[in-house]
């Protein structure tokens, strides 16, 4: 009995990932990439006037994240490739590790000390570099797909 239960619900697992990813997946790509681009812009306007007063230090907040987003996803990925890890587990690590979170932080900051804040010029700050620094490290993390190859056992997958 435990075994049919556990074939159905396989089979109905299958169902909905294949759904998930050829149906959904394609359906709301475009919403979420507009969604986040529209998000960008926003914390962008509201903090125009931050922004543009307090230029030096948004060049201090500025430079330190992209170094420290490639060295520790650079760090990762090299350990990860030093310990055999697969790279659908190798990839997504590289990107935990690199981030900073900021896209909560903003909202804490802004609810804790107002959107003309310090903080809230900080938090904004990481969210516009890091946001495209995070991008360039995905595309490499899918680039260097061959190169996690190489060498490594094969994934099994589920009967």
């Amino acid at each position: 009995m435990d075994h049919m239960c556990v074939r159905i619900w396989s089979q109905n697992n299958v169902r909905c990932y294949n759904w998930f990813d050829n149906t959904f997946l394609p359906k709301f790509q475009p919403v979420a990439v507009s969604a986040l681009l529209l998000t960008l812009v926003l914390i962008f306007a509201f903090q125009a006037e931050n922004l543009t007063a307090r230029w030096f230090a948004v060049l201090f907040l500025a430079v330190p994240i992209p170094i420290q987003v490639y060295f520790n996803s650079s760090i990762t990925s090299l350990l990860m490739r030093f310990f055999k890890v697969q790279h659908n587990v190798a990839a997504p690590g590289a990107l935990i590790g690199a981030s900073n979170f900021f896209e909560l932080t903003v909202a804490v900051a802004i609810t804790l000390f107002g959107p003309s804040s310090g903080a809230a010029l900080a938090c904004v700050v990481g969210v516009l570099v890091e946001v495209p620094v995070m991008l360039s490290v995905c595309n490499v993390c899918n680039r260097s797909k061959a190169w996690y190859g190489k060498g490594m056992k094969q994934e099994y997958s589920a009967p």
